[in-house]
């Protein structure tokens, strides 16, 4: 089916977060190295974020690189490092010319002196572009998230019978961020992988069997599209009178 026939969505969720999985394993099946595959990954990005801008996503968070990464090949370690900044390097005119907001959710210990200042850069050339967000979830695990925003809390003084989840979600980094509505897992695996475990409690949940960089527009529809099907109770059982709510009044 080819896009112009694509039936409209009913519903478009604001913040979609992407686990991109597979990319190792896209790159075995061709007989290439890994680094070949999150090259290719690295690359269809650009197609994805275009196709979330088309879609009228307004949140985009991808899942680049964890805190448990660092654990993996020292080569491979040291080859995304350089990927990501070529991406960034490459790519910053380009997305800052479409509106594309920067965000970086993470920890910034650990990372190399000049890494943290491309991602710096970034982020602060793009704070007033509004077309878009892109949330990249780098050095990021959500247990350490969570950890993280208890000890800054701690250490704002903050008093036990005052902490709320309204609170609680400014010490996040993701503070200002809608919570995700829709969660992508691409290449089948069915796991949130310490991925935004406390933004993700109502989200739902897509797991596409598509390798990350053959997850293109019309897989992403796919994923809208089943998204769209599905009624979000938030916990609750609504009455048969009270109107769906929208993702833009969530």
């Amino acid at each position: 089916m080819s896009k112009t026939n694509w039936p409209p969505l009913s519903r478009i969720p604001r913040h979609v977060a992407i686990i991109m999985d597979g990319n190792g394993r896209w790159a075995q099946a061709r007989g290439l190295p890994r680094l070949a595959g999150h090259r290719a990954g690295t690359e269809n990005l650009r197609r994805i974020l275009q196709a979330c801008t088309d879609f009228g996503i307004e949140v985009l968070t991808v899942y680049a690189f964890s805190t448990e990464n660092w654990a993996r090949p020292e080569e491979e370690v040291r080859g995304l490092m350089t990927l990501l900044t070529q991406y960034v390097r490459h790519e910053l005119d380009n997305l800052d010319r479409h509106g594309v907001q920067i965000r970086h959710s993470g920890k910034v210990e650990g990372i190399s002196p000049d890494i943290l200042h491309e991602i710096q850069r970034a982020v602060e050339r793009t704070r007033h572009n509004n077309k878009i967000i892109l949330n990249v979830a780098f050095n990021y695990g959500g247990r350490a998230e969570i950890v993280d925003a208890a000890r800054r809390m701690i250490a704002d003084g903050v008093k036990p019978e005052e902490v709320t989840d309204a609170l609680f979600e400014k010490y996040l980094y993701t503070a200002g961020l809608p919570d995700p509505d829709l969660i992508i897992r691409t290449a089948g695996e069915m796991r949130l992988s310490n991925f935004l475990i406390w933004q993700a409690a109502y989200a739902e949940y897509y797991s596409s069997p598509v390798y990350w960089p053959d997850f293109d527009e019309a897989e992403l529809y796919k994923a809208l599209a089943e998204y769209a099907r599905r009624e979000r109770k938030f916990g609750r059982v609504p009455s048969p009178d009270e109107p769906k709510t929208t993702d833009r009044d969530a």
